[in-house]
């Protein structure tokens, strides 16, 4: 876990993977903190690089500091987390308050968004009433007293029975929170609503939620999924509020299906060229692409988009192979024929985050598959670019 320092405010985070992975940027929901993703994060990791943080006053963020707390501030954070990452785009996922802070993402940076999942959210969550209540009795008798009442709504029956000891955990986490922050935002949900703000926006949305789930029934995300304009909508049947806890292998897998690239009819159209373009910048880094197009003129222009359309649109998208081993197997085809772009693929072999070991055995096969001299060479021109002590 790190820390950052932001508006003020110090800010738990994790942030786990290579630099040359898309970044997915996980929400937690109120009450609970950054490790309802724990056991979520494992499937994500040999394909994405995975931002997770603690709201305020819960896990191990610091208390608010002013008098009210909006959306606007919870997105502002999440995006100086981002800048942190050196991503301009991400996918993020949210559930429950955490998908609030997805909406106000879609609702004002839509163009970050590579895509947005929200899970066990609503537009509108209850009323004002029911969270000034809440946030009221916080405040008089806190969180550890109120945690036996809140937290059993978190989960559908079958997740007690599986794990009798959920419930006990969950309250002490939600008991160890600042009663402060937890009110502010109770206040929040009854205040700010994104009922008419989401429409017309222009990004890859999927929407989750549980059948047994009494904070945000299914008819709350079906009325959400009409605010975004007929978002896609999947109910997970005898599951509650939090699926990443309750199914974390199933919310992974269906997580992943939205995170993949759209490979589209790549016999017919093939991959568009702005989905190429972003994961070339992801695996090269910005500064070579920009370099590379700036470079460009009317001779090697559509090689330029070429060569984005189809290495770095049908090859690297691809989901079937991670970019860690895509980049095994180019840095060996390039050793064994001796090509120019070995030296870029070496250097991208660290971006992503290889191994002095696998490197060398990549190497290693280049010598026996390819030739002593070919792989003699690349071990020498790793070392001049910093490979080994």
């Amino acid at each position: 876990m790190a820390f950052a320092t932001i508006n003020g405010r110090g800010i738990a985070y994790r942030l786990l993977g290579s630099e040359a992975n898309p970044l997915v940027v996980l929400a937690h929901p109120l009450g609970m903190s950054q490790a309802v993703w724990d056991d979520v994060i494992p499937a994500l990791l040999p394909r994405y690089r995975v931002l997770t943080w603690d709201l305020p006053g819960h896990g191990a963020s610091q208390a608010v500091t002013g008098a009210q707390t909006t959306p606007a501030d919870l997105v502002a954070e999440a995006l100086a987390l981002v800048a942190l990452s050196g991503a301009e785009r991400f996918h993020f996922a949210g559930t429950s308050i955490g998908g609030v802070v997805g909406q106000q993402l879609i609702a004002e940076h839509s163009e970050r968004l590579l895509s947005a999942t929200l899970t066990n959210t609503g537009a509108v969550i209850g009323n004002a009433e029911l969270w000034n209540t809440r946030a009221a009795r916080v405040r008089e008798e806190g969180l550890a007293a109120m945690a036996e009442e809140i937290v059993p709504r978190w989960f559908a029956p079958a997740a007690f029975e599986a794990s009798p000891a959920l419930k006990t955990g969950w309250c002490t986490q939600m008991g160890r929170g600042d009663d402060e922050s937890y009110a502010q935002l109770c206040e929040m949900l009854g205040r700010d609503v994104f009922t008419g703000k989401l429409t017309g926006k222009h990004a890859k949305i999927r929407l989750f939620g549980g059948s047994e789930d009494m904070a945000t029934p299914p008819a709350t995300l079906e009325a959400l999924s009409a605010e975004l304009d007929g978002a896609p909508l999947e109910i997970f049947d005898g599951m509650g509020h939090v699926p990443p806890v309750e199914a974390p292998a199933l919310f992974a897998e269906k997580l992943l299906a939205v995170l993949a690239v759209d490979l589209g009819d790549v016999g017919a159209n093939g991959v568009d060229y702005a989905s190429g373009l972003e994961t070339r910048k992801q695996v090269l880094g910005e500064a070579h692409v920009e370099r590379s197009t700036a470079n460009a003129t009317s001779l090697d222009a559509p090689f330029q988009q070429m060569i984005t359309r189809l290495a770095w649109g049908e090859l690297w998208s691809n989901d079937d192979l991670t970019r860690r081993e895509r980049s095994m197997i180019t840095t060996g085809i390039l050793a064994a024929l001796g090509r120019e772009e070995l030296t870029l693929h070496l250097k991208t072999a660290k971006r992503i985050g290889l191994s002095e070991a696998e490197l060398r055995q990549v190497l290693m096969h280049v010598a026996i598959y390819g030739g002593v001299p070919a792989a003699n060479h690349a071990f020498a021109l790793a070392k001049e670019l910093g490979w080994g002590e």
